[in-house]
């Protein structure tokens, strides 16, 4: 299966080993599902993640180290068409690239994308949706 997460479920993965959000990350590693990421996510994911905000939880090598692991193991994309749907205008780009990585599912915990559900044809999903049925 080919994925998209959105930052927000990537960032509660990075921070929180228990949560749902990890644990949907882990199984889709460990069920070798395609991940997809886009020179958009990738540099929001880096400027939100790398914030002193989060030094408490975990260090600052470690959310290096997530992002780079991260950005390794997925296939990058090239979204060529823009995306205007969203009420967020900032989560068109998860969007794009499941349109354009003809992804399976988008798994996020955004209330602004899940009310798109199905976004042309991709289901939106939560990670415990992904993690009980997939």
């Amino acid at each position: 299966m080919t994925l998209v997460f959105d930052n927000n479920v990537l960032i509660s993965a990075a921070l929180f080993w228990n949560s749902n959000p990890s644990k949907s990350l882990r199984k889709a590693r460990q069920n070798k599902n395609t991940i997809l990421s886009s020179q958009f996510t990738s540099s929001e994911l880096r400027l939100k993640l790398l914030s002193s905000k989060f030094d408490k939880y975990i260090s600052f090598a470690n959310r290096i180290d997530f992002c780079e692991t991260l950005a390794r193991e997925s296939q990058w994309i090239k979204p060529m068409e823009r995306i205007f749907v969203c009420r967020d205008i900032k989560d068109n780009m998860f969007l794009e690239l499941a349109v354009a990585g003809k992804a399976d599912l988008i798994i996020t915990g955004d209330s602004d994308l899940l009310i798109l559900h199905p976004f042309r044809g991709i289901p939106v999903i939560t990670p415990k949706v992904f993690i009980d049925q997939y």
